[in-house]
């Protein structure tokens, strides 16, 4: 019983020193582990400062290529030659050509436009100043005709012999000298012979309005006279309610006519407007003119329809 309890213990020491020395070992082993993890850490932070340095460096050996590259392609475009500026360039010039050639042709085509509006104005403004001067013409003509008229009708309205214009003109005469023997001769007018004691010149007045009371009256006892010879109108013209009638047709406003006028080439117009004496209508360039229905009548003008 004693051995057995000896070998005990042997065996028991023996496992003791056994783990013992395993302890030992990974203690060892852990110490080694610990330094390699730090070699391996610093190695690692020299490969990373290493590969820092090398990407700086080519960052800048990029940045200076990258600079160089653009100052070169400055100098080629400051000289011209760079093909990124020449191509831009080019369609620049076509367009400023382009929009050259078609500025010249819009301004040839104002001046034009106000070369025709001028020399419309010019017409526009001496067909006025002709009718204006054919208006004033016929109403000078008018009013001469009419005081052509009135004369002959006091002509014949009144009956005083020539011997009482120049007994009239001999008094005058004698007035002036106060000398003189002569006595006053009578006046004589046609009727009975009367001596009157009036002046010559209140006779007269009496005697013309006496007379112009009796053609007044009576025109039976005046001898009729023809009447001054008017200027006969060629062509029948007349304006009825805003339409105007010439020579069996009649017109009115909005519709197109064809004007034609002696030594003139005809022209079209739209009437616009038609008055009691004129009418006025509208060109084809915009302007308005007129005529005067008196101008129809003698034919210096002459209208139709346009059927164009």
């Amino acid at each position: 019983m004693e051995v057995d309890y000896g070998e005990n213990e042997g065996s028991s020491s023996e496992e003791e020193e056994t783990e013992s020395s395993s302890v030992s070992e990974e203690g060892d082993s852990s110490e080694m582990d610990d330094e390699d993890c730090e070699r391996r850490r610093m190695e690692c932070l020299d490969e990373m400062s290493n590969l820092e340095k090398q990407f700086t460096d080519l960052k800048d050996q990029l940045y200076k290529e990258r600079l160089s590259q653009v100052d070169a392609k400055l100098q080629e475009v400051i000289a011209g030659k760079a093909p990124e500026y020449l191509e831009p360039l080019a369609a620049l010039q076509e367009n400023m050509q382009i929009r050259t050639k078609v500025a010249g042709i819009y301004r040839e085509l104002c001046l034009e436009s106000v070369k025709n509006k001028y020399e419309c104005e010019i017409q526009a403004s001496r067909q006025h100043c002709e009718s204006e001067k054919l208006l004033l013409y016929d109403t000078v003509q008018s009013e001469l005709e009419e005081k052509i008229r009135r004369l002959e009708e006091d002509r014949h309205s009144i009956d005083i012999t020539s011997e009482l214009w120049n007994d009239e003109l001999q008094s005058r005469k004698k007035r002036k000298d106060p000398f003189s023997p002569d006595k006053k001769k009578p006046v004589v007018v046609s009727g009975p012979y009367i001596v009157y004691m009036l002046q010559d010149l209140d006779i007269l007045e009496d005697w013309t309005t006496i007379r112009k009371a009796m053609a007044t009256l009576g025109p039976h006892r005046v001898k009729p006279e023809p009447p001054v010879k008017l200027e006969k109108h060629l062509h029948s013209a007349r304006s009825e309610e805003g339409r105007l009638y010439y020579d069996g047709e009649w017109y009115g406003r909005g519709q197109t006519i064809c004007i034609d006028k002696k030594d003139e080439c005809p022209t079209s117009a739209i009437i616009t407007t038609i008055n009691h004496d004129e009418v006025w209508f509208k060109r084809p360039d915009g302007s308005k003119s007129k005529l005067y229905i008196s101008q129809l009548q003698k034919g210096k003008y002459s209208i139709k329809h346009n059927h164009n």
